[in-house]
């Protein structure tokens, strides 16, 4: 049994859910979400609750139910809350900046690195703080985990780009010999 599927999800005041073979449809003031499920979980709206009940009980089908929950909690937070990743550079002239529909990075390597900004994210940036906004919880973390996978951050002197709140791990340099 699922913790999370057993529950019933709210609908949050301001968001409308569509349901249509399969496909749940999500509308909120910050945009609209789509996404089609398996007929394995039946989906039900009444009174502004959604309810998932599993149709068997397979391994698939318990697995998919407490999945299936969450994604439609992620949809409905989106549409009316948003999400947001803050990602931090760290280092002796690394840099980021904002151009149009672009991002231009300069992490240390010979050429700038340039990378276009999907349509549905906000990015604003800030001396070394970048911020990424948007109503998808997926492309948000994505965009963020690509942007921050470009300069990793090393474990000796700290730089590179890392969440807001990401504790880094550092060792030791080398020991000098006297």
């Amino acid at each position: 049994m699922s913790r999370l599927g057993k529950k019933p999800i709210t609908i949050p005041s301001g968001a409308t859910v569509t349901l249509s073979d399969g496909a749940v449809t999500v509308q909120g003031p910050l945009g609209s979400l789509s996404r089609d499920f398996k007929p394995m979980i039946a989906i039900q709206s009444e009174e502004g609750v959604l309810t998932l009940t599993p149709k068997d009980h397979s391994v698939t089908t318990r697995m998919l139910w407490g999945t299936y929950a969450s994604h439609i909690t992620n949809m409905l937070t989106g549409v009316t809350a948003g999400y947001e990743k803050k990602l931090i550079v760290d280092g002796v002239g690394y840099k980021w900046e904002v151009k149009g529909k672009d991002l231009h990075l300069a992490l240390g390597f010979s050429h700038p690195v340039i990378v276009p900004i999907p349509t549905e994210l906000t990015v604003t940036s800030e001396k070394n703080i970048l911020t990424v906004k948007g109503y998808d919880k997926e492309r948000v973390g994505e965009f963020s985990a690509r942007i921050k996978a470009l300069k990793k951050v090393e474990p000796y002197k700290g730089k590179g780009i890392r969440y807001e709140g990401q504790r880094v791990r550092r060792k030791q340099g080398k020991k000098s010999a006297k």
